[in-house]
């Protein structure tokens, strides 16, 4: 685990302390210790296993890559929640919950694009074409999706699981994540029912530091899961830069060896030349005896010139 859960570190949050007797919920009856002064008290020995159990199965979420929305619109919790939820890198809701928000989820996927475009529309100078009625309009409802739904729009798909501070101020949430089966993780006081919970961590939901130190826990929780899944992520990029760079050797020394394999070029290259030779070799004879040949009916025909007058005076 990411921290070593202590009794005496949740004794000192007031995590023990719960509602009054007559506000209880039976079904708590399991987690309550004693009752003192007319509040009872929660048993923290039960409250570590469970915090044990629910970071357990938040780590694995978490590793798989999957998003945790954590939720709490009560006073005393929403700073509390966004400081840790964003340290974790996880959305979060903590104004009022958006109705459909998981049921839904494509319409708030709507509004949650259009608090882009209108970003868009500033940057690219078209805000600026606006009058300015229809701009003052614009900004106001950047500011309202900006506020209720500005911490989910890096959530592009419905969440793993939710982790909620007092199920029964969240009713809806709760309603709408057993529709979908999203397991629900929640702090469960003396007053609310857990049965409607998957992990009960049963706390005090109303005190700030007892909110504090069991959101403390749990996102650490959380975190643990996300590096686990950077380590295998980047254990598999080695992986496979390994197995590459064999691959990637090899390929160059076969070309080296086609490169001096072929000795057939040279060969050729001889062929050529010794054709060369032969042809070079060949050809001046031939025309040295082109050559002969008319100097050769040259002399013979003057001398066949000087018998022919030689006859003539032989015949006279």
């Amino acid at each position: 685990m990411a921290n070593n859960i202590e009794v005496k570190d949740l004794l000192e949050a007031g995590v023990h302390f719960g509602h009054l007797t007559r506000k209880w919920d039976p079904n708590m009856a399991p987690y309550i210790y004693m009752e003192r002064n007319g509040i009872h008290i929660i048993n923290l020995y039960k409250t570590v296993a469970k915090i044990e159990e629910a970071n357990e199965a938040l780590r694995k979420i978490a590793a798989s890559g999957r998003k945790i929305l954590f939720v709490a619109t009560k006073k005393q919790a929403k700073d509390i929640v966004a400081e840790k939820a964003g340290k974790a890198n996880m959305p979060y809701i903590t104004e009022r919950w958006p109705g459909g928000m998981l049921t839904n989820f494509v319409t708030i996927r709507k509004a949650v694009k259009k608090m882009a475009t209108i970003d868009r529309m500033k940057k690219d100078g078209t805000f600026l074409t606006l009058s300015k009625k229809e701009r003052l309009q614009v900004d106001r409802l950047r500011a309202k999706l900006e506020k209720n739904l500005g911490s989910i729009n890096d959530m592009t798909r419905l969440p793993g699981a939710l982790f909620i501070v007092d199920i029964k101020r969240e009713h809806i949430a709760i309603k709408e994540a057993q529709k979908l089966n999203i397991p629900i993780f929640a702090m469960v006081d003396t007053n609310s029912d857990p049965r409607e919970v998957d992990y009960v961590i049963p706390a005090n939901d109303d005190a700030s530091k007892s909110i504090e130190n069991i959101l403390t826990h749990v996102t650490d929780a959380v975190i643990e899961g996300l590096s686990e899944r950077k380590a295998e992520k980047d254990a598999k990029k080695v992986e496979k830069e390994v197995a590459a760079a064999p691959k990637a050797e090899a390929k160059p020394e076969a070309k080296a060896e086609t490169k001096e394999a072929p000795a057939k070029p040279e060969v050729k290259a001889e062929t050529k030349e010794v054709t060369a030779k032969t042809e070079a070799e060949a050809k001046p004879e031939v025309k040295a005896e082109a050559k002969e040949t008319p100097a050769e009916t040259e002399v013979a025909a003057p001398k066949a010139e000087k018998e022919a007058p030689a006859k003539e005076e032989d015949k006279k």
